[in-house]
């Protein structure tokens, strides 16, 4: 394992984009590019939690805690794609997912966090016009999601249910066929990302690891972390994770760390 970044506050929504490691800092409020292993800042946001994910043509989401999605436009400007106040209501907002056929998957943890009274989240669909609607809900704490490769599968950790449950994508975005496609035992799915032979990588902050699965629950590989792991990404023959102790007393205590696959 290697420290590629120290220093972060609390590092998450990793995405591997066009050839370079993208993610969020949500202490810090900033959405950050690796350039090599040189970070650059492209946007600050006002808000905790964020995660980002991109439109087929180009141009950056970003989802924030009270329910406002952003689009950044070529100029670099933030603009509002959608607003999602009246889905989810004063709860926070938290992972997006995006097909290539423009529909934004968004979900709301259900609760307030932390120190709400735990309660089953939702998950929204954003349309290319900007058109919000729930499309399912009893979700428990939905946190990573991503999307299969053929645009078939919308796959979600349900981090209070220890599992990653299966949705159908129908093409107008609705979601269907519910299944879970891995119980994890005593697995807390965070942040995930779906590799290239379709298995799923999840980070566990508790356990302090990443795990590699596949449908069915067969756990293929695990990388051990010194502090939780928030989110992961795989690309360039690496898995990415951002780490942190937490909760931490010390200042900042997170770090982008890589593994060779």
């Amino acid at each position: 394992m290697r420290v590629v970044l120290d220093g972060l506050v609390m590092g998450e929504s990793t995405r591997w984009h066009d050839g370079r490691l993208w993610f969020c800092d949500w202490g810090a409020g900033e959405i950050v590019v690796m350039n090599a292993d040189q970070p650059e800042v492209v946007a600050r946001i006002d808000d905790f939690p964020f995660c980002i994910d991109w439109l087929p043509d180009g141009r950056l989401l970003v989802i924030t805690g009270r329910g406002l999605l952003l689009r950044r436009e070529p100029d670099g400007s933030l603009v509002t794609h959608a607003d999602l106040t009246a889905l989810g209501g004063t709860h926070p907002w938290n992972d997006i997912a995006v097909d290539s056929r423009g529909h934004a998957y968004v979900n709301n943890i259900g609760f307030d966090f932390p120190g709400g009274e735990p309660a089953p989240g939702l998950i929204a669909v954003v349309d290319p016009d900007g058109t919000a609607r729930q499309v399912a809900d009893g979700v428990r704490f939905p946190n990573g999601m991503a999307v299969t490769a053929d645009d078939r599968t919308l796959i979600v950790a349900e981090s209070y249910a220890g599992r990653l449950t299966a949705f159908t994508i129908a093409a107008d975005g609705s979601l269907g066929d519910r299944r879970t496609w891995a119980a994890l035992g005593t697995g807390v799915p965070d942040g995930i990302c779906i590799d290239a032979e379709g298995a799923v990588w999840y980070a566990d902050v508790p356990n302090k690891c990443c795990v590699r699965v596949r449908e069915g629950g067969e756990i293929l590989r695990t990388v051990e972390l010194d502090r939780g792991g928030f989110a992961c990404a795989v690309g360039d023959d690496n898995l990415y994770a951002v780490t942190a102790v937490y909760p931490s007393t010390d200042g900042p205590a997170g770090q982008l760390v890589a593994v060779t696959l």
